[in-house]
C-alpha cells in the first residue's frame, strides 16, 4: 500500500544509540544520567539541533536504584541537563520495563498531535551493572552487622509476586510449539546475522562510537579506547554450544544462550511534524504510521508484541503482508518466534483485537500457516540480529528497534516496517513505520 504523506504527518528526524555494553562490561562505571545524555546530545548534533528547540522530554527509565539520588531522582531531567537541553524544558521519566522506550514515542507524540508541543525527545536508558545489592528491612529490624540479608534485585530478574519472566515464557514458547531447539537455532541466527551486518558498516547509521577515558584519582588519563560495537555479539556461538547451557530457573526452554544479556546502554530519537521538519531544514527519517500500548494477562508475555503490532495494523488499516521487515526485540528466543506464530495466523489477523484478546486469555492460539511462519522468519523478522546478539538494557532497547528498522528500510529501498516489544507482566508497545 502506498503512503501519503501529510504535513502533520509524525517524523523522526534523528535516531540514536550508544553501543550496547555487557554487564560489568566496559560500560560499567557510567552513571545511568551521563549514559542516557551520550544519545540526547548526538541525537541533536547529528541534525545541528539547537537544544533550546526541545520542547519536552520523554524518557525511559525502569530502575532508580542505581541512581545517585534513588528516592525520587527525576533522571529524565537531570539526564536532559547534561545533555545541554534547557533546563525550563518539562520532562518525564516513566517505567514500563521493556517497553518504555518505545512507549515514551506513543506517549509523547501525543504532545505534537495535541499541539502542545513541536519538537520532543524520547528514549531510554538501562545500566544493569551500576545496579546495587539491596540490604532490606535494617531500618526498623536492628539487625546485628553479622546478620545483614544481602539481596541482589536483578537475580532472578522478575517480580516478587509472580514467577520469573523466563519461566513463564519457557512455558509459553512450548503452549506455541515453539522447541529448545528452534530457540537455540534462533539465538545462532541472530549472532551471525549482527556479524554480517556490522561487518559490512549497518550500525554506523544507529550507534555512534562511544569514547572510553579512565582517569585515576588526580584525574591523570590511564587509558582510553573507543567502542563502535555492541559487547553482547560473540561470533563463535554454535548449537552445539548452547545446546549444553542449562535452563533457567526451572523453566523448561530458555537459556543464557537463547536470552539477551543485562545490558548498560541508552537510545534518543527526536520527533516533530513533517511541515515543522521541512521548515527548519531537518532530516526525516521515518515517518511514524502507528503505535500502540498493549496489555495482557500477566503470565503470556511471549505473545504481547503481535499484539501491539495488530493493534498498529488495525489501526493503520494494512496488513502484515504490507510489511517489509518485522522487528521483534529478542527478550527470549521464544518471544519473537511465539509472535510470529500468531502473524502468521490469518484467522487472528483478521478477527476483532478484542475477541482475541479474550481467546489468547484462556489458550493458545494455534491455527497458524507453517508456511508464512517460516517464511516471515526468513525474510522479514530481525534481519540484522537483535536482543540475543546486540544486547538488551531493557529500557532502551524498544527504541533501538524502531531505527534498526528505519535505517534497514533506508538501506533497502523503502516502505513498511513493523517492530514490537513486551515488557513485564505483558505490557507491550508496537509501531509501523513508513521511509520513503
Amino acid at each position: 500500500m502506498t503512503f501519503k504523506k501529510k504535513k502533520d504527518d509524525i517524523v523522526c528526524v534523528s535516531a540514536v544509540r550508544t553501543p550496547y555494553g555487557r554487564f560489568g562490561g566496559s560500560m560499567k562505571d557510567i552513571d545511568i544520567y551521563d549514559l542516557g545524555a551520550i544519545p540526547m546530545k548526538n541525537a541533536m548534533e547529528r541534525i545541528n539541533l539547537d537544544p533550546k528547540f526541545i520542547d519536552e522530554v520523554w524518557f525511559g527509565n525502569g530502575d532508580t536504584t542505581n541512581c545517585k539520588d534513588p528516592f525520587t531522582p527525576v533522571v529524565a531531567r537531570q539526564t536532559m541537563i547534561k545533555a545541554g537541553i534547557s533546563p525550563e524544558t518539562p520532562s518525564l521519566a516513566f517505567d514500563q520495563a521493556c517497553t518504555s522506550a518505545m512507549a515514551s514515542v506513543h506517549y509523547g507524540t501525543r504532545s505534537i498531535r495535541l499541539g502542545a508541543a513541536k519538537i520532543v525527545m524520547t528514549g531510554g536508558s538501562t545500566s544493569f551493572s551500576t545496579v546495587p545489592f539491596l540490604l532490606r528491612g535494617l531500618r526498623w529490624e536492628g539487625k546485628k552487622h553479622s546478620s545483614f540479608p544481602v539481596e541482589d534485585p536483578i537475580i532472578p530478574l522478575g517480580y516478587k509476586d509472580y514467577a520469573p519472566v523466563a519461566v513463564d515464557s519457557g512455558n509459553v514458547a512450548l503452549e506455541y510449539g515453539v522447541s529448545r531447539e528452534e530457540q537455540d537455532e534462533l539465538a545462532v541466527s541472530s549472532h551471525k546475522r549482527y556479524g554480517e551486518a556490522w561487518a559490512r558498516g549497518f550500525f554506523k547509521s544507529e550507534m555512534v562510537p562511544l569514547e572510553l577515558v579512565k582517569k585515576d584519582k588526580k584525574g591523570n588519563v590511564v587509558s582510553s579506547k573507543v567502542l563502535d560495537q555492541d559487547e553482547q555479539y560473540r561470533a563463535d556461538v554454535s548449537i552445539a554450544g548452547l545446546a549444553k547451557l542449562k535452563p533457567m530457573f526451572g523453566n523448561p526452554t530458555c537459556t543464557a544462550g537463547n536470552s539477551p544479556g543485562m545490558n548498560d546502554g541508552a537510545t534518543a530519537q527526536i520527533f516533530t511534524t513533517r511541515e515543522n521538519a521541512e521548515k527548519l531544514g531537518l532530516p526525516i527519517v521515518y515517518t511514524l504510521v502507528a503505535t500502540s500500548a498493549i496489555a495482557l494477562q500477566p503470565r503470556i508475555m511471549p505473545v504481547s508484541p503481535a499484539f501491539a503490532i495488530k493493534k498498529c495494523l488495525d489501526d493503520a488499516n494494512l496488513t502484515i503482508d504490507d510489511m517489509k521487515f518485522i522487528e521483534i526485540n529478542e527478550a527470549f528466543a521464544c518471544v519473537p518466534l511465539v509472535s510470529c506464530k500468531l502473524l502468521s495466523n490469518d484467522r487472528w489477523l483478521k478477527s476483532d483485537y478484542q475477541a482475541m484478546v479474550k481467546e489468547v486469555s484462556t489458550k493458545p492460539i494455534l491455527d497458524n500457516d507453517p508456511v508464512k511462519y517460516e517464511e516471515l522468519k526468513k525474510n522479514k523478522l530481525n534481519l540484522n540480529g537483535s536482543a540475543i546478539a546486540i544486547g538488551h538494557p531493557n529500557c532502551s532497547s524498544g527504541a533501538r528497534i524502531m531505527m534498526t528498522a528505519a535505517y534497514n528500510l533506508k538501506e533497502n529501498g523503502g516502505g513498511y516496517a513493523a517492530s514490537a516489544i513486551c515488557g513485564g507482566l505483558t505490557q507491550g508497545a508496537g509501531s509501523i513505520i513508513w521511509v520513503e
